[in-house]
């Protein structure tokens, strides 16, 4: 027999190694590091998700925080929750929606699908933290922290909250300020008239100052997209549990929860009135990032066409001058280059594999549940911030710098579309006629004219190029504002 005792050797046994501690979860016990506050189930996802090296976003930790102030607020009002525990749980929450305690929160993006992971890691934050304030009273992660929730509601809950109140902190206030440069460079182009584009051949007459007034209303346009993206995705998955059917929450739970939601974040927080479409899809995440992608479009049109604009500075369009932000060649002195526009474009192409992940998460709807909630938080969080980002950049290195050059008004009076002024006059088949002598000789229209017949002043009456860039038909009608 041996002389060993049982009880040492359990005891043993169930040593920590040095700079852990032992903790327990459903499935037994587990190593976690002594100084954590999380527990064994963090611990196991650490174990398990050895990916990327990606934390889930700060605004989705500040997001799911604020779920779980708003539950212990609720619950306690509710009467489920004592309430000193559900103060000791609010207090600690928001202190994590604070960005106080983030590496605490060390489960790698791409983990399980429904992010269970995350939030029990958040409920095990805030309990420790919730317990430390009652003197070491027990505040249970789940009992407490997580009641009349799942993490099928709360994540997906998180997920859009951080979403909307990004745009609405960020992306909104970027595209207010860059719609205001543009509609200022608008006003001090109106009296610049250049050479219209289409198919990227000459076209009539057109003021800068119209062209900037275009992407003014864009950028108008995209403000109001990113409201509605913003608003598509405050009607949230709350209140639902394991599988839409509210399981262990109070009937009241998720609508108190989203006025607490409210007053938090100052935004319009509403329970989803089909909690199995709500939590069962993507759909508003979908559609709110396609959002997301015409506004990243947008800019790029608006980015691209300035680039054209700003080509030379001798062999190119040359009719703006880019502000000149850093040398742009290592071989070519006094190179300058656009990469305030190159930098913003890239922004774009990102936002458009991003707008890709997120339609794809859809596949990750199963019956009850999405699956791909994790990295769909991420790329539209991802979006959202490198648009606001990209956009103020735009805005301050180059909207606010540009500068009108003299070679759009010079082109002018070069360009053979002049000829359509022409055309009510003398008719279309003519005016062409004159367009296509005019390309071969490398006359002007005006010169042209004249030959024709066409008195000097007449031909200064059709041919004023303010008078071609607004409605009218011939003789110089509309005005020459």
């Amino acid at each position: 027999m041996s002389n060993e005792n049982p009880a040492a050797s359990a005891a043993a046994a169930n040593a920590a190694t040095p700079g852990t501690r032992i903790e327990r979860d459903s499935m037994g016990e587990m190593e976690v590091p002594a100084n954590a506050l999380y527990g064994a189930s963090t611990q196991r996802a650490v174990l398990n998700f050895p990916i990327s090296g990606q934390r889930m976003p700060r605004r989705f930790l500040r997001a799911l925080a604020l779920v779980k102030l708003a539950a212990a607020e609720t619950n306690a009002g509710l009467g489920l929750l004592d309430a000193a525990k559900a103060a000791a749980i609010a207090a600690a929450a928001r202190e994590v929606a604070e960005g106080k305690y983030d590496e605490h929160f060390p489960i790698d993006v791409y983990q399980t699908g429904s992010a269970t992971s995350t939030n029990t890691n958040m409920n095990e934050v805030i309990s420790h933290l919730a317990s430390a304030r009652l003197g070491g009273a027990k505040v249970h992660p789940n009992d407490d922290v997580n009641k009349c929730q799942s993490s099928n509601d709360t994540v997906p809950t998180a997920l859009q909250l951080s979403g909307a109140v990004a745009i609405e902190e960020e992306l909104i206030p970027a595209l207010i300020d860059l719609q205001r440069a543009l509609a200022a460079k608008s006003s001090e182009f109106w009296g610049i008239v250049k050479t219209g584009r289409t198919h990227l051949q000459d076209a009539t007459p057109i003021r800068l100052g119209q062209e900037f007034a275009g992407y003014a209303g864009q950028v108008e346009e995209a403000i109001r997209r990113a409201q509605a993206a913003r608003d598509e995705l405050l009607i949230v998955p709350l209140g639902g549990t394991a599988v839409g059917t509210g399981i262990n929450a109070h009937p009241e739970y998720a609508a108190r929860a989203c006025m607490g939601l409210s007053e938090l974040t100052g935004l319009q927080v509403r329970e989803a009135p089909n909690h199995f479409h709500a939590q069962a899809t993507l759909d508003a995440a979908i559609a709110a990032h396609g959002g997301l992608r015409a506004i990243a479009l947008g800019l790029w049109k608006i980015a691209s066409d300035i680039r054209f604009m700003g080509m030379g500075p001798r062999a190119g369009l040359a009719e703006l001058a880019l502000p000149e932000t850093q040398p742009g060649s290592s071989i070519m002195p006094g190179k300058v280059n656009p990469v305030i526009v190159e930098s913003l474009t890239m922004v774009v192409a990102r936002v458009i594999g991003n707008d890709a992940t997120v339609a794809f998460g859809q596949t990750g709807s199963f019956l009850e549940l999405n699956v791909m909630l994790p990295v769909t938080s991420q790329a539209l969080l991802e979006s959202i911030v490198l648009l606001a980002a990209s956009a103020r950049n735009f805005r301050i290195r180059l909207v606010e710098g540009l500068k009108a050059t003299e070679r759009g008004p010079q082109l002018v009076e070069q360009g053979l579309m002049l000829a359509t002024a022409l055309a009510p006059e003398i008719g279309y088949d003519a005016a062409a006629a004159m367009a296509k002598e005019g390309f071969k000789t490398g006359k002007t229209i005006r010169e042209l004219g004249l030959a024709r017949g066409i008195p000097a002043e007449k031909l200064d009456e059709l041919l004023n190029p303010l008078a071609m860039t607004e409605p009218g038909l011939g003789s110089g009608a509309g005005g020459g504002g």
